[in-house]
């Protein structure tokens, strides 16, 4: 009979007399955040498993009007860091007790604003953009339906919405003081997106950095956040003469790929030839083939912010936007040349 038409039949009510309690009482042990003794919950679970009844999300979504669903829509996950922290994003909504919606989409405004009209369908009760682009008519939207929108490491020149980031432009400025401390003259970035925020406070921090110290900028290239990007600025940028002699990249998954072509294509040493450093210190940054120097972007801090913000949002939607920025620690490592007297 499990898993039959007759399991789908089976009602509340049914495993209320099983256990021997009041159908209020399956109900709250089915309902996240709801109180019931260890006792009842033991009573409900088993009449439910002999039954076959699985409790109907989506009837009770509309008796409520609470789906406990919040959906994330992320760009791309090829860099190491997004696997990551949209585990720890699931992981967390999920132990505050709600369901969790993936969507993918391209990394541009008008892709992202489509996966949310899809996600407004599934009334949500609240969405996370995992760097993606986002139009801020949307996010207006969004807000006006009740639905408030969280971005995560992304952020939006205007002031009404809510995220959490790196302190980008902080992590840029320590980027650039490193390479100088280190006696480096001529200084290269490769970037990813334009259209990004992280990537244009990056630059901008560092380039701020160099400004202060009567340095500029030797070469600039974008990688446009993927492998081959980053593989071709590295050949722009190093396939010449007089080359920069360390070169800051916009994340570590581009960074890895500048270090392969400097090393297998180009026959350069990091970091006699060019030292490297990295953002994000994502699990190979750490792996002996790259020992990559990078900014750490701390997830744990990050995901925790965000899902305390969204929750905000939902319990009360009157809270003003916030911006939360997680301060970056440089990890030092072998790919750079290490500043006299550093402590690493």
């Amino acid at each position: 009979m499990e898993g039959g038409p007759l399991a789908e039949r089976i009602t509340s009510f049914q495993v209320a007399k099983l256990a021997g309690v009041s159908q209020s009482a399956v109900s709250r042990v089915f309902t996240p955040g709801a109180s019931a003794s260890s006792k009842t919950v033991l009573k409900v679970r088993e009449a439910a498993i002999k039954l076959g009844y699985r409790p109907n999300v989506l009837a009770r979504s509309l008796i409520t009007g609470k789906s406990r669903i919040i959906g994330l829509i992320v760009a791309y996950l090829d860099n190491y860091f997004y696997p990551l922290a949209l585990e720890k994003l699931s992981n967390s909504l999920q132990s505050e007790g709600y369901h969790v919606l993936v969507f993918m989409a391209s990394n541009d405004t008008k892709s992202t604003d489509q996966v949310i009209d899809e996600l407004l369908d599934y009334q949500v009760e609240g969405i996370i953009t995992a760097s993606v682009g986002l139009s801020t008519d949307l996010t207006v939207r969004c807000e006006a339906a009740g639905v408030p929108v969280v971005l995560f490491n992304r952020s939006l020149d205007v002031t009404n919405h809510s995220a959490v980031t790196s302190n980008n432009f902080s992590g840029g400025k320590s980027v650039a003081e490193f390479f100088l401390a280190a006696g480096h003259k001529r200084i290269g970035y490769i970037g990813g997106w334009e259209g990004a925020s992280t990537q244009r406070e990056r630059e901008a921090g560092f380039r701020s950095a160099l400004a202060e110290a009567g340095e500029t900028l030797a070469a600039h290239a974008l990688g446009q956040f993927t492998v081959e990007g980053a593989k071709n600025a590295a050949r722009q940028m190093f396939g010449q003469p007089n080359h920069p002699d360390a070169v800051f990249v916009a994340t570590d998954h581009m960074a890895f790929a500048v270090m392969d072509v400097l090393r297998g294509e180009l026959g350069l040493h990091v970091p006699n030839d060019v030292s490297v450093v990295g953002y994000d210190d994502v699990p190979p940054a750490s792996w002996a083939a790259y020992d990559l120097t990078t900014m750490r972007q701390c997830a744990d801090v990050m995901v925790k912010e965000t899902v305390a913000l969204m929750i905000e949002k939902i319990t009360n939607p009157a809270s003003a936007p916030r911006h939360i920025k997680i301060d970056s620690p440089l990890i030092v490592r072998s790919s750079a040349k290490i500043p006299e007297g550093w402590a690493s």
